[in-house]
């Protein structure tokens, strides 16, 4: 699908920029910009990603959540392998354009590719929290969510994840 039609701004001033009425998204020095995507019902923070100009231009067009990919360096359409397609309920764009924030509708419930409803589900104890649980200094994680919403080798099968170490 071309994304022709999907035109951005060129970015003329803070003014323009901050309080115009053009889109006009600062992608970074690799062409990316940063995607905070969360549950339209519940505002459950779902993901956090990126997306270079094709995918932001077809997740305009198509109203699907699409992304790039830094670990495969290739545009993904969220829920293509899977069947978890994020519908895109509402876009919106920070005060000077460098971060989307996408509010969707996930078909089966699932944006994590671990199998979590979430991408977050384990919390890191801060402040006395930190100080009465880690006493040694090293970091150990509280689990939010156990309970997977699908198993990852019956969707992916037995392929690596290339964001694994």
């Amino acid at each position: 699908m071309s994304v022709a039609t999907v035109k951005f701004r060129a970015r003329l001033s803070t003014e323009q920029v901050e309080e115009g009425d053009g889109l006009a998204p600062k992608f970074d020095d690799r062409g990316l910009i940063t995607v905070v995507t969360t549950d339209s019902e519940t505002g459950e923070v779902l993901m956090q990603g990126y997306m270079n100009a094709e995918a932001l231009g077809l997740t305009i067009k198509t109203g699907e959540a699409h992304y790039y990919s830094r670990s495969r360096q290739t545009l993904w359409h969220k829920g293509a392998t899977s069947g978890f397609v994020q519908s895109v309920r509402e876009l919106l764009v920070d005060d000077d354009q460098d971060c989307i924030w996408l509010r969707v509708d996930v078909t089966g419930g699932a944006s994590c590719h671990v199998g979590y409803r979430s991408c977050f589900y384990r919390r890191v104890p801060v402040g006395s929290a930190f100080e009465k649980l880690q006493s040694d200094g090293h970091v150990d994680l509280e689990w939010t969510d156990r309970d997977k919403v699908f198993d990852p080798e019956d969707v992916y099968g037995d392929t690596p994840n290339p964001t694994q170490l």
